[in-house]
């Protein structure tokens, strides 16, 4: 790698640390840079919002200004919080002026009184465009709080409070059906005398029908727990069986395992690898090494890449796995992804103010170690989808096409978010708002109905197509089991070139029970720091 590229690594993942939680520091510069330590300019005069339609101050007239400041030391800094006294009013006002500044689509905003609104998230809700994608769904459906002192802990490492079980809604409604999708190493889940396995059903919980009860409450307590500790009791029906059981599942602190079933599969036409990729999470560096060099070992021939679970993270993940499997030929001088921000900012980072210039297929960790590359004699990649993958695991799939590394597409839609954002906190809140769109060193980045499989039934919500089979997801098996229905129609597609019958047309859409969605393949369910694409490190 050029000195420059890795230069450019270090400063995306490193130089805003600060920044990222905190907020305070500025990172760059320019007239959005983020203010420093000194204090913001008095707030308008009392006794009205002094709201102008069309007429935005600088977000930095009300940045930390809070109904409720918070004291003590800010553990992402190691700083006392940059907090003073101030309003509900000033805590809106700084998101309509941010919004305005940094919002991809900003001139699709209604500009409404922030005086009108006694709660900041409330108000967040409002500062997003309307308008529909050529599929008729929201183009924006990505906006999103997150408490700060929850989000540092759960971007540190993925840790949140839970079972080590991820869920899926087969059917969020009566009847409905909920199971279980894949598992953590070492959890509550894994860690009984029995282990709960992908397929298990749930019957019940604390007591309440699971399946028809109209007790959501409960139901959604036991699933989500608020924190490590609770004690909930579920029926479990486990898959192939015909008695159910009950067990006592315990929350704790649970770190996501990114990278699983590392493993290869011996064929008449080669070796196949396999490997399930759930999260772009920190940690994932290290693992994705250590997968890419146990595949080498095993001397594969083909990959099939498993995210179908995948709802994004850090970019910077996704760009190193996909120069491990792209290799140095096929993406050397190019780009993996080109940020463009709204038509304010065509050449400079809003939040940053750093000059805006593409980002490489990164070669090396964040240590500056060489990453390792698949020695496959055809650069080409199966990729198992699901209405779960999303973000920074389309970035994949767009970044290698971009290259002309072969992607084929086994399974169903992807979500469709071509689109990320900094977090930005203020008075506690951790705010998610779209501000930049990624295109491939083709310049393709449409695709925000997502990837579909050239197969998938035109009635259905159709993105992008790519090559391959749509499959539905299937229950029925483990996962990187040859008998799993899309890693079976990857081998297929792969030996003679044709798909099994096309099933599945799922979207991501909901996030507990009692929402309505249209996900044949169901909706798992997963922390908004593992659906969404981010940009910097902490």
């Amino acid at each position: 790698m050029r000195r420059t590229d890795r230069d450019h690594l270090i400063r995306i993942v490193r130089t805003c640390f600060v920044t990222m939680f905190a907020l305070v520091a500025a990172c760059g510069g320019g007239s959005s840079g983020f203010a420093g330590t000194s204090p913001p300019p008095p707030p308008p005069p009392q006794g009205g919002s002094g709201w102008e339609p069309g007429v935005f101050l600088d977000w930095s007239t009300f940045r930390n200004l809070c109904q409720n400041p918070r004291s003590g030391t800010n553990p992402a800094t190691g700083q006392p919080f940059p907090d003073i006294q101030g309003e509900t009013l000033d805590e809106n006002n700084f998101l309509r002026s941010y919004s305005d500044d940094t919002y991809l689509w900003y001139d699709e905003i209604v500009d409404q009184d922030p005086g009108m609104f006694d709660d900041p998230l409330v108000y967040f809700e409002e500062l997003r465009t309307t308008a529909l994608t050529a599929s008729g769904t929201p183009r924006d459906k990505f906006h999103f709080t997150f408490p700060t002192d929850d989000w540092f802990q759960l971007s540190q490492s993925g840790v949140s409070a839970g079972y080590g079980a991820t869920w899926v809604l087969l059917s969020p409604s009566p009847p409905r059906e909920i199971a279980v999708a894949y598992t953590e190493p070492d959890s509550p889940a894994t860690n009984l005398p029995d282990p709960l396995a992908r397929g298990a059903r749930i019957l019940s919980i604390d007591g309440v029908d699971a399946i028809n009860g109209a007790d959501v409450d409960t139901i959604n307590a036991g699933l989500f727990p608020a924190g490590p500790g609770e004690t909930h009791e579920f029926e479990i029906l486990d898959l192939g069986s015909q008695t159910s059981r009950i067990v006592q599942l315990t929350s704790a602190e649970i770190t996501s395992a990114p990278v699983q079933n590392v493993s290869a599969v011996d064929t008449p036409t080669g070796r196949v690898g396999y490997m399930l990729f759930n999260d772009h999470i920190l940690t994932a560096e290290n693992a994705l090494v250590d997968a890419v060099n146990q595949l080498n070992t095993f001397g594969i021939d083909d990959l099939v890449l498993d995210i179908r679970y995948n709802g994004g993270g850090f970019l910077f993940i996704a760009s190193q796995l996909a120069y491990m499997i792209g290799g140095p030929a096929q993406t050397a001088g190019l780009a993996f992804e080109t940020l463009q921000f709204n038509d304010k900012y065509p050449i400079t980072d809003p939040v940053t103010g750093q000059p805006l210039q593409p980002d490489p297929f990164f070669d090396v960790t964040l240590d500056g170690a060489p990453l390792p590359v698949l020695d496959l004699p055809i650069r080409r990649v199966f990729v198992l989808t699901g209405p779960g993958t999303c973000s920074a695991s389309e970035s994949i799939m767009n970044s290698l096409r971009g290259v002309d590394v072969e992607v084929i597409q086994i399974g169903s839609t992807t979500c469709g978010k071509p689109y990320g954002f900094y977090p930005t906190d203020n008075c506690g809140t951790t705010y998610f708002t779209i501000q930049f769109r990624g295109v491939n060193a083709k310049n393709f980045g449409d695709y925000a109905d997502g990837f579909s499989p050239e197969n998938t039934d035109p009635a259905g919500i159709v993105g992008t197509l790519v090559p391959g089979c749509s499959i539905g997801d299937d229950f029925s098996s483990q996962l990187g089991d040859q008998t799993e229905a899309r890693f079976a129609a990857a081998m297929q597609y792969r030996d003679t070139g044709t798909c099994p019958a096309a099933t599945g047309a799922g979207r991501l859409g909901m996030s507990k029970l009692g929402v309505s969605t249209s996900a044949s393949d169901g909706v798992v369910l997963k922390n908004p720091l593992l659906t969404n694409r981010i940009l910097r490190r902490p």
